[in-house]
């Protein structure tokens, strides 16, 4: 059993930055894919970004933060992080942590499916 805890969510504005932690429980830490997943009421949970396992050397960002976002792994602290930079209004959502603890070839995928340890949620509110 994983257990996730996001945290470093908020209120921003527009153009500003966030920096979202997610801490895991476990010894395997590093051999985990991990991504950062985000919801708006009545929709999908989309994939925002994820990163291979070990030293992260594998990365996918969706097109829509490509740029401004970054997802970076401490190993020796059992976290991933999500750097947002130049929020805008549409970044609005509930930001989750996901572990998948047997990814292929070291890359977890893009898919909500494919990940099987989610945490609680973290609030990201970007006002205009």
């Amino acid at each position: 059993q994983v257990q996730l805890a996001e945290s470093g969510g908020g209120l921003v504005q527009a153009g500003g930055s966030l920096r979202l932690s997610c801490v895991a429980s476990g010894r395997a830490f590093s051999s985990y894919a991990m991504g950062w997943f985000r919801q708006l009421p009545g929709k999908e949970r989309d994939v925002v970004a994820v990163i291979s396992s070990g030293g992260g050397g594998i990365t996918y960002y969706a097109s829509s933060v490509k740029g401004r976002f970054t997802i970076s792994r401490d190993n020796a602290k059992n976290t991933v992080y999500l750097q947002m930079n130049s929020l805008k209004p549409e970044d609005t959502a509930i930001y989750y942590c996901a572990a998948n603890t047997n990814p292929s070839s070291g890359y977890g995928g893009r898919g909500t499916y494919e990940y099987e340890y989610w945490g609680q949620g973290t609030q990201v509110t970007v006002s205009s």
